[in-house]
């Protein structure tokens, strides 16, 4: 079987990965939500066949795009990973262009309420495999990764433990949840002193502290990931949650990536400057590796993934640190 593929995968194709399989969608869950703007509306997805399926919470980026940063962007993540032995779900946040929400000064681009929505879909994953019929008994409750990129990394480093100080209050948030055993970053966000004086004024309560993030986690940089209209230094800025956590972390450094990571957002996008199937195929193959081995016990694709990589450095190159 081969779907998921393209002709050209290129070195991308040296990389491990599991069977394919077809997957089946169920779109949406709505959960709701009293006190939200709008309920909580969630795509879910997982293979076919199967059991003790582990799960991943899928948080979108924001983009300029009508449709990408909701349930309905990326496509390619969603679908990898479901093809490919997990449970996916992926959530609307409230800051999705499509639902026009206004977001007050205290909780711009609803930065408060994305990681209350993930969270509040692992409180409801009795309610959610009750309702989507090909879920029933199927799912590894015990084994939950977050994946995020963009502005959802952001999201996915504070249930990895990451938390935010708001200059403008001194008030600490803290939305570590240990029910998420492990999480991938991508092109995240790095510390507010790297922000440009514009940057900072979208993003006002901005005061991140990776210290705290404590779980493990994979961090997903593009080397050519540099916007001088946002961020100060360099692509090493999105490096930082890795930097500037503690281990266990890798990081993935994607040669000639920049944000868009060979088009993980969504397929033949226009919003991406990178495109490529080499690229986006590294990056979804070297996800699912370290995913699976961080959920599943014995597992090797993370090591192996790694091995292979050392003679493909024209994709990229990786870090670790205990």
């Amino acid at each position: 079987m081969q779907f998921l593929t393209h002709k050209d995968i290129g070195a991308a194709a040296k990389l491990p990965i599991g069977p394919e399989t077809p997957a089946l969608t169920y779109n949406p869950v709505i959960l709701a939500s009293p006190g939200r703007a709008v309920d909580i509306q969630v795509k879910v997805g997982a293979p076919a066949a199967g059991s003790d399926l582990p799960i991943v919470l899928l948080a979108h980026g924001q983009g300029r795009s009508n449709w990408l940063n909701s349930r309905h962007g990326y496509a390619p993540v969603f679908d990898f990973l479901t093809g490919h032995g997990f449970v996916v779900m992926q959530p609307t946040q409230l800051s999705a262009v499509s639902l026009g929400v206004e977001h007050g000064e205290g909780d711009e681009l609803s930065w408060s309420d994305q990681p209350r929505t993930l969270r509040r879909i692992l409180d409801e994953l009795d309610a959610i495999e009750e309702e989507v019929p090909f879920l029933k008994g199927r799912m590894d409750k015990s084994n939950i990764a977050v994946v995020g990129h963009s502005f959802g990394g952001w999201a996915a480093s504070q249930l990895l433990g990451a938390s935010n100080t708001d200059k403008r209050t001194g008030a600490t948030v803290c939305n570590f949840d240990e029910r998420v055993k492990a999480g991938v970053i991508l092109g995240g966000l790095g510390g507010a002193e790297g922000l440009q004086d514009g940057a900072q004024a979208i993003l006002p309560f901005f005061g991140p502290d990776f210290s705290t993030m404590t779980a493990p986690a994979l961090v997903v940089c593009g080397e050519d990931d540099f916007n001088p209209h946002f961020c100060r230094t360099d692509a090493g800025w999105h490096a930082e949650p890795y930097r500037l956590a503690p281990g266990p972390k890798e990081l993935v450094w994607v040669k000639g990536g920049k944000h868009g990571f060979g088009g993980i957002s969504g397929w033949d996008t226009n919003e991406v400057d990178d495109e490529g199937p080499e690229r986006l195929f590294f990056v979804l193959r070297m996800v699912w590796a370290y995913l699976r081995s961080a959920l599943v016990r014995g597992d090797g694709a993370w090591g192996e993934a790694v091995k292979m990589l050392g003679g493909a450095k024209e994709l990229g190159t990786v870090e670790s640190k205990e």
